[in-house]
């Protein structure tokens, strides 16, 4: 019988992923000359070329020296770095953003994997940290989707240190890779500075995982409102125009803290809302992040 993550895997392998594959490993081919996949053609020789790909058949046809040009695929290392904290059980039930992470998460497993490239992640929920080493194959996708499911099972209610999650992945990443970041950013701790120390050393994306209850307050009167990560409970009056309009400011402040901290990290950050269609989310991440990988 299938279990829980094979079921989920191969309903995006249908939906999501054959209308997304090689978008990713298209991002990150380069020029090469010498020996590689794609021949691309060929261009003059200059001093201190190889002369071993010199091609021979355009020199005679042009009686000048002319080099094979190449393209080649660079095996690239990827660690996903999952927030599994309370806050992310935030949602309708079946579409909250847990449920969103876990499937990107294992759409990016698979897209990468199928272009032959190392997929490790990092589940981290409040200084609890589970690893699963870089692997290429569909059973390895399985083991990160097991490894969701067992974190989601055992998720905590302290609140997060986004930047130990983040300096957890710094030293797991030792050498420069893809680090591909998704959260929902809510939570303690400097980790504007964490941030620009792994994104000196790796190429950082930010997948900003959202949902209507983050930031809109429902007119229903007065309300228990709990904090997802510390589970404190406060009775507020949600009609009330001064609070509405306080709640609304703490939002754009803390939306404001977020991009501009990213920026200053040099950090590209995806909005990616639970409401929105997966595929659509994950083409225009791909096509912002093209450029940016190595």
């Amino acid at each position: 019988m299938a279990t829980a993550p094979e079921k989920l895997l191969l309903r995006l392998e249908w939906k999501v992923v054959r209308r997304l594959d090689g978008r990713l490993q298209g991002a990150h081919r380069t020029a090469h000359r010498g020996s590689g996949i794609d021949f691309t053609g060929s261009r003059a020789y200059t001093d201190g070329d190889d002369a071993r790909h010199i091609d021979w058949n355009v020199t005679a046809r042009l009686d000048e020296p002319h080099l094979r040009v190449f393209t080649e695929d660079r095996e690239l290392t990827a660690w996903l770095v999952l927030d599994r904290s309370a806050s992310m059980a935030a949602g309708r039930p079946g579409r909250g953003k847990h449920d969103v992470l876990a499937e990107l998460a294992l759409v990016l497993a698979r897209l990468f994997g199928r272009g032959g490239n190392r997929v490790g992640a990092l589940l981290f929920d409040a200084g609890v940290l589970r690893v699963v080493p870089p692997g290429t194959s569909r059973r390895h996708a399985l083991r990160i989707g097991a490894e969701l499911v067992r974190t989601a099972e055992a998720r905590g209610a302290t609140t997060t240190d986004l930047a130990e999650m983040l300096d957890a992945a710094g030293r797991l990443a030792r050498r420069r890779a893809l680090v591909v970041v998704l959260s929902d950013f809510i939570g303690d701790g400097d980790w504007e500075r964490s941030l620009q120390r792994l994104a000196r050393r790796h190429e950082v994306v930010a997948l900003r995982i959202t949902d209507t209850a983050d930031d809109v307050l429902p007119e229903a009167g007065l309300i228990v409102v709990e904090d997802a990560e510390t589970g404190e409970q406060l009775v507020v009056d949600s009609a009330d125009p001064l609070f509405r309009v306080r709640f609304r400011a703490a939002v754009d402040a803390r939306d404001a803290r977020l991009t501009a901290g990213m920026r200053r990290a040099g950090v590209p950050v995806h909005r990616v809302d639970t409401d929105r269609d997966l595929v659509e989310a994950l083409v225009e991440v791909v096509t912002r992040t093209r450029d940016r990988l190595p």
